[in-house]
């Protein structure tokens, strides 16, 4: 098979990709707007690692496809050109506005939103003055990372002991509960 006709199959599978990763940060953005006025403690996450290519490549994908104006592609190869400018050009970009941090209902970390009824457990790792709150599932063996600005830390500590105590999170006594440790920030 010439590669002329494997291109436009090789897009639309491609394609098929992408819509599900569209789906998903859709997903993402509608739960973010339903709690966004929840925030207890939040700040904006760094951008993604290549943020400025991935949007290089949301402008080509556009270019690309205003060029199927003049030059006629088959649907399945525009199919697969379209998805992926949607998720560079508009997915990337509005997924990293989700602010990070404590909600009411739950904690925000790098791989989505976790109900404080499904954390399992919460261990702090320190490196200098980077700290990251490491998010552990109940239901499955998944942990999620929190990097926490250090301006933060101790109002995440203190949010965190607060949403203890009121029994939001119950751990049954279970391991990695670490929230041990006197930051002088907290003292502020």
């Amino acid at each position: 098979m010439p590669v002329v006709e494997l291109l436009p199959r090789v897009l639309f599978v491609l394609g098929l990709g992408f819509l599900v990763a569209n789906l998903r940060a859709a997903r993402d953005l509608w739960r973010w707007a339903r709690r966004r006025s929840a925030g207890l403690t939040v700040w904006t996450a760094p951008k993604p690692p290549f943020y400025a290519m991935s949007l290089a490549i949301g402008g080509a994908m556009g270019c690309l496809l205003l060029s199927a104006l003049f030059v006629p592609r088959p649907l399945p190869a525009l199919f697969g050109e379209l998805m992926m400018f949607v998720y560079y050009g508009a997915a990337v970009p509005l997924s990293s506005r989700i602010m990070h941090g404590l909600y009411a209902d739950g904690i925000w970390a790098d791989a989505g939103f976790m109900p404080y009824a499904q954390i399992g457990g919460l261990t702090w790792q320190d490196r200098g003055d980077a700290s990251t709150l490491i998010v552990v599932s109940r239901l499955t063996t998944l942990a999620r990372r929190l990097p926490v600005p250090g301006q933060r830390l101790g109002e995440v500590r203190r949010v965190l002991r607060q949403k203890i105590a009121e029994h939001a999170i119950d751990f049954q006594g279970g391991p990695g509960l670490h929230l041990e440790g006197h930051d002088a920030r907290e003292d502020v």
